[in-house]
């Protein structure tokens, strides 16, 4: 059983036609809408709205006759006659009007079915496969929406976006949930179809490798030094202030067998570099100085080494300087579960002397031992993978990386996909700028040939297809320019709020060109820790080269600053910069950079001041004097009231007044300054209700010190 409402909304149809056709087949007047009809009136109704052969379909302009013919529930239903559109003797009885009901496309129409049909596509959940970058006109099509409401879902997102604009796949299936959908991640063809191929592990030709070892530990601690000895050449002195500013990559020989190492930066701003190098090794030596202990990078090195797994030897340096206490190092090391074997642990310890060579043999033998324990092997066919140490953008040469081979052979003329950037290899050069012909597992090489420079820590693969390696890098940087968007339109949000909240904030904004890539992520982000709550650090742009104009004339539009770490500008930037007043600062010392950039922030804060208080004075009578009104005749108790100082007037421990000195005497005469212990006549400025017993509190106003940290 249903009513007529029912009856109308499964029909599709208003009630009123439903009531009269009801009427029609029953011979029943209708009145109550909420009336109970049988089940079976339904597909009567139905029957007697389809088309018959002879007969031209109901149309949702079509009109019902007035006539009522005489039928009861009693007698058989006779078929209604359809009534005609157009007759030549008789006008409609209704004005045309437009349908009341639209037809969409692929819905079931009155010619196949005889029944109206609602469409569902609004309130359809859909399935839909997301790549991983897609505008959002593109989006909307595939839920059959306008664009402006996906627009609207990503502005409740906090995302502005406009049609044409690519969005990722995470924003992507968060849209769809939002609007009611379904998402299915779908990966790129043709870069899951490569990275994901299956080797046949039977072909392939398994070989012991070198270990890779790391070298960490806190700044100037001797890491350097002690690589130098090993090597047997002075590295150190090359490095500006003595101190590494990127990751080297180096491969010595002992008896016999091929070592890796890799020297990490031990400056507090150098931390994603220092993690970096921990990934990509097979041991870590932790250095530390038996004159110095434990510090703040030491305990880091300790952490990134443990979060990669990676195995740790102890090395204790410096053990030449008299009155050294090595136990107590050691003691500092236990209580960061790095126990000696000695004491029952598990850890390598070493005492060494990185200057005179003293227990570096015996270091050596102990990264050897752990290699063979850990019996580190790899591919020597098959595809070739590594990973990127550094980078750097040579004039002469191009785009040049410092590649670490993890597997297989990487051979002259092999195409090489690296993060966003593909190429050719042209020429590939070892630790020692000896040119070579291949490179095997756990080598450090250089590289040439790639379209960019790369960013420190992207995987690099060969791949046979040169085109295919051009597509998959297209489609990276296609990512990562869409990556770049977003969170640009997040901090413009961000910044917006900001300003709104804090209209004074002051902005240094600095163009920062480094050396190599590493060292300008590492100093990128020490700048953005610099900024504070009176002055905002943006680096507007970074990059890897010589200072040229054209980075010259964005700090002209930007007001910028130049910092240079390693790197000179050329004679037009040079030029440029001095006619336009642009300032330049060159610096190869990390500790220099950051210190000067912190002289330029704290110049820009506005001042502070504060009341420092100079004195108190206890007043024991009240005088009054034409001249200047009433008089406290005070003792000064405590430091020194003076004649430009600010005055409180203070009863019962509460500040009533705060003012100034109309007039200070001792005796008769006029007086700058009263000190402890002395009488003096104080006048207060406009205040009249001085009574004995209160206390003068002067205070002067002083400039506060700013320190940026």
């Amino acid at each position: 059983m249903m009513n007529i409402k029912q009856l109308s909304e499964k029909l599709n149809m208003p009630a009123s036609v439903v009531v009269r056709l009801i009427e029609k087949l029953t011979g029943k007047q209708i009145d109550d809408l909420e009336q109970e009809m049988p089940n079976e009136l339904y597909n009567l109704i139905i029957k007697e709205l389809s088309p018959k052969k002879s007969q031209k379909p109901l149309g949702l302009n079509s009109t019902i006759e007035k006539k009522k013919p005489s039928l009861s529930l009693k007698q058989p239903a006779k078929p209604i006659e359809q009534p005609k559109l157009e007759t030549k003797t008789s006008k409609p009885t209704t004005k045309k009007t437009k349908p009341a009901i639209k037809m969409t496309q692929g819905s079931d129409s009155l010619k196949e079915s005889g029944q109206f049909t609602k469409p569902s596509s609004a309130n359809k959940t859909l399935t839909v496969k997301v790549p991983e970058t897609i505008s959002v006109s593109e989006l909307a099509h595939l839920i059959s929406v306008k664009a402006p409401e996906v627009i609207k879902s990503l502005m409740n997102l906090g995302i502005l976006a406009t049609i044409n604009q690519m969005i990722d796949q995470d924003t992507a299936e968060i849209v769809l949930n939002e609007m009611g959908h379904q998402a299915i991640r779908i990966k790129d063809t043709e870069e899951s179809e490569l990275l994901d191929a299956a080797i046949d592990t039977d072909l392939l030709n398994i070989e012991t490798r070198p270990p890779v070892v790391v070298v960490m530990g806190h700044v100037d601690h001797g890491k350097t030094s002690l690589l130098d000895n090993i090597r047997g050449t002075n590295v150190v002195s090359s490095e500006a202030g003595g101190i590494s500013q990127h990751i080297g990559a180096y491969q010595i020989e002992h008896n016999g067998k091929t070592i890796t190492f890799m020297d990490t930066p031990g400056h507090e701003a150098f931390t994603e570099m220092r993690a970096r190098g921990s990934k990509a090794t097979d041991i870590a030596i932790l250095l530390v100085a038996a004159d110095d202990g434990i510090k703040p990078q030491t305990v880091e090195a300790i952490q990134h080494a443990k979060a990669a797994e990676v195995p740790i030897i102890v090395a204790i340096n410096k053990i030449d300087k008299p009155g050294v206490d090595i136990d107590k190092v050691t003691n500092e090391l236990s209580s960061h579960n790095l126990i000696p074997e000695s004491w029952g642990g598990d850890t390598l310890f070493n005492a060494i002397s990185a200057k005179t060579g003293e227990g570096i043999d015996s270091l050596l033998e102990n990264i050897l031992l752990v290699a063979e324990i850990s019996d580190l092997k790899a591919p020597t066919n098959g595809i070739c993978k590594g990973v990127v140490l550094e980078s750097r953008l040579d004039k002469g040469r191009g785009p040049i990386s410092t590649l670490l081979i993890q597997e297989g052979t990487l051979k002259k003329g092999d195409v090489l996909l690296v993060g966003q950037q593909y190429g050719k290899i042209r020429q590939i050069q070892d630790c020692k700028r000896k040119i070579l012909p291949v490179a095997k597992p756990s080598m450090p090489v250089e590289i040439l040939g790639l379209s960019g420079t790369t960013l420190s820590g992207d995987s690099a693969i060969c791949i046979a297809d040169e085109k295919k390696a051009r597509n998959i890098a297209i489609q990276r940087q296609g990512k990562n320019r869409i990556e770049k968007l977003n969170a640009k339109n997040n901090k413009q949000l961000d910044t917006l709020f900001d300003q709104m909240s804090n209209t004074t904030t002051n902005q240094l904004n600095i163009i920062l060109k480094t050396d190599m890539f590493g060292t300008c992520e590492a100093i990128r982000e020490s700048l953005s820790k610099m900024a504070n709550e009176s002055v905002s650090v943006k680096v507007v742009y970074s990059g890897v080269g010589a200072i040229s104009e054209s980075d010259v004339n964005l700090a002209i539009a930007s007001q910028a600053i130049i910092i240079g770490f390693n790197v000179r500008a050329d004679a037009v930037a040079r030029k440029h910069a001095h006619n336009e007043r642009i300032e330049i600062h060159y610096y190869n010392i990390i500790y220099d950079m950051i210190s000067h950039v912190k002289q330029a922030i704290t110049g820009m804060i506005e001042p502070r001041y504060e009341d420092k208080i100079i004195g108190q004075a206890s007043v024991k009578e009240v005088f009054k004097s034409s001249k200047f009104g009433f008089i406290a005749g005070c003792l000064v108790t405590e430091g020194k009231i003076k004649r430009q100082a600010d005055i409180r007037v203070i009863r019962d421990s509460t500040v009533i007044f705060t003012g100034q000195i109309q007039s200070l005497r001792r005796f008769q005469n006029d007086a700058e300054e009263v000190k402890e212990s002395q009488e003096c006549g104080v006048g207060i400025k406009d205040y009249k209700d001085i009574k004995a017993g209160d206390v003068i509190e002067a205070s002067i106003r002083e400039k506060v010190a700013i320190i940026v940290d």
